[in-house]
C-alpha cells in the first residue's frame, strides 16, 4: 500500500533537526561533538514566564482554548505590536498557532492552489520550500548576492513577479544570513509590490529582537502602511524569550486572511496549548530585561565568529546584523559544502548545516546559540578542519 503522496516526495525533513539528531546520537556513543546545527537559544526560559504557566495550570486554564488564541494573549500581542512596531490590530486580525512555522503553513494552505508561485529570497529558511511543495505550490527563487548583504533588490523582485505569483516571503532578520533591512530598503520593495496588487507579503519577523544593526528593527507593515491589507506579519516567543519548546507563534494581518487561516487551523491542531499561551502573554507583557541580556550575549558571540572566520584561510563571512547564525562561505575551499560539513562532523566533531539546504551551495551555516567558550572551541575546530580538508583535497583522494 502506498503511504506517500506525490507532493510529499519533494518534501524533506528539517535539515537542522536531522543534523542535530545525528550529533546527539554521536554524543550518546561517546564522541565529542559540538552541535552548531539547531537554531535554538541555549538560555533557560525566564522565571516569571514559567511562573505564569504554573499559575495558569493551578487556575484551571487547562481546557480547549479558542482556535485563534486566547483573549489574554491576543491582548498582549496587540500591546506588543503597538509598543514595538507602532502597529494597531484588532483581535480579529490576530492568530496564535503552535509556533511561527504553523502560522506560515496556515497562511499558505489557506491561499495557495496547485501551481501558484511563492517568491523566496535565497538563501532562505528551508521550511518555506518544503511547506510550499507540500501544498502543491511552486517556489520562485531570487538569488540574493553576498555583495548586497544578501538583501533582495527591487529590480530582482520586479523580474520575479508573474501572473501566478501569490506571495513574497521576506525574513528579516534572516535565517541563515542574519540580514536586516532598513526602512528605505523596505519602502523600495514596497514600491514594487504596490504595482502588483495580486501579490501578498509574508513578513517573517521571528528574530525581530535579535538585531545588531545601526538602526532598530522596522516592521514591513509599519514601513509600508499602504500595503497593510496584504501583509501578514509573523512572529513568536521562541527566539527572543528562549521558549522554543513552548510552541507559540502568532500572525497579524487582514481579518479575512486570519479567518481563513483559523479555519485551516481548526481542522489541523485547533488552539495552541492554553498554558503555553499564558506563558507567552507573560513574556510579551512582562519585563524585557532578559531579552536585552540574551541579545547582548548573541552580539558577543557574533563578534567572536566574525573575528575567528577572518583568521581562517579560504573561509569568508558577510557579517550578520541579526539572528544567531553565520552563513560561512567555503567556496574557495570546496564547492561541495555537503562534503565539507561531513568532514567537519566526522573529523572535528562540529555539526553544521550545508548551505545547499538554503539554496546557497559553497556555504555552511552555524548557530551561535551555545555557550561562548564552546563556540570558541568550535571555531578552533573549524579552522583545523578547513586545514585538514585543504590538505586532503591536495592529495590524490579528497576526504569523504
Amino acid at each position: 500500500m502506498k503511504f506517500t503522496t506525490e507532493y510529499l516526495k519533494s518534501v524533506c525533513p528539517s535539515a537542522s533537526a536531522t543534523i542535530s539528531l545525528r550529533a546527539k546520537k554521536l554524543r550518546a556513543s561517546g564522541k565529542d561533538v559540538i552541535d552548531l546545527g539547531l537554531g535554538e537559544p541555549d538560555f533557560d526560559t525566564p522565571p516569571h514566564i514559567i511562573e505564569a504557566a504554573m499559575q495558569a495550570a493551578r487556575d484551571g486554564q487547562t481546557r480547549y482554548p479558542p482556535t485563534s488564541g486566547t483573549a489574554a494573549l491576543k491582548s498582549a500581542i496587540r500591546a506588543k505590536f503597538a509598543r514595538d512596531n507602532a502597529l494597531e490590530f484588532s483581535d480579529e486580525q490576530i492568530i496564535v498557532s503552535n509556533g511561527a512555522k504553523q502560522v506560515i503553513f496556515d497562511a499558505l494552505m489557506a491561499t495557495l492552489t496547485p501551481g501558484d508561485e511563492v517568491i523566496l529570497c535565497a538563501p532562505y529558511f528551508d521550511a518555506y520550500r518544503n511547506i510550499i511543495a507540500l501544498l502543491g505550490g511552486r517556489r520562485k527563487v531570487v538569488a540574493c548576492r553576498a555583495k548586497d548583504g544578501f538583501r533582495l533588490r527591487p529590480e530582482d523582485l520586479e523580474a520575479a513577479i508573474g501572473p501566478r505569483t501569490r506571495w513574497l516571503i521576506l525574513n528579516a532578520p534572516s535565517n541563515p544570513t542574519g540580514t536586516v533591512y532598513d526602512a528605505d530598503e523596505l519602502r523600495a520593495l514596497g514600491s514594487v509590490l504596490a504595482r502588483h496588487p495580486h501579490v501578498a507579503i509574508l513578513s517573517d519577523e521571528i528574530y525581530e529582537h535579535i538585531h545588531f544593526g545601526r538602526h532598530p528593527h522596522v516592521a514591513f507593515a509599519a514601513t509600508c502602511p499602504d500595503l497593510a491589507d496584504r501583509i501578514l506579519t509573523v512572529n513568536g516567543v521562541s527566539k527572543a524569550y528562549a521558549m522554543t519548546g513552548w510552541r507559540i507563534g502568532y500572525g497579524a494581518g487582514p481579518a479575512a486572511l486570519i479567518r481563513s487561516m483559523t479555519t485551516v487551523q481548526s481542522q489541523i491542531s485547533s488552539g495552541a496549548c492554553s498554558v503555553a499561551q499564558a506563558a507567552a502573554a507573560a513574556a510579551l507583557h512582562g519585563p524585557q530585561d532578559s531579552v536585552a541580556q540574551f541579545v547582548a550575549t548573541f552580539r558577543e558571540r557574533r563578534d567572536l565568529v566574525v573575528s575567528a572566520v577572518a583568521g581562517i584561510a579560504d573561509l569568508t563571512l558577510v557579517r550578520p546584523d541579526g539572528a544567531f547564525y553565520a552563513l560561512i562561505d567555503c567556496s574557495a575551499l570546496t564547492g561541495d559544502d555537503e562534503a565539507f560539513v561531513r568532514h567537519l562532523l566526522d573529523n572535528a566533531g562540529v555539526a553544521a548545516v550545508p548551505g545547499s539546504v538554503y539554496e546557497m551551495p559553497g556555504h555552511f551555516r552555524i548557530s551561535t546559540a551555545c555557550a561562548t567558550g564552546v563556540l570558541d572551541d568550535a571555531m578552533r575546530r573549524i579552522a583545523q578542519a578547513a586545514a585538514t580538508f585543504r590538505a586532503a583535497s591536495a592529495a590524490p583522494h579528497a576526504p569523504a
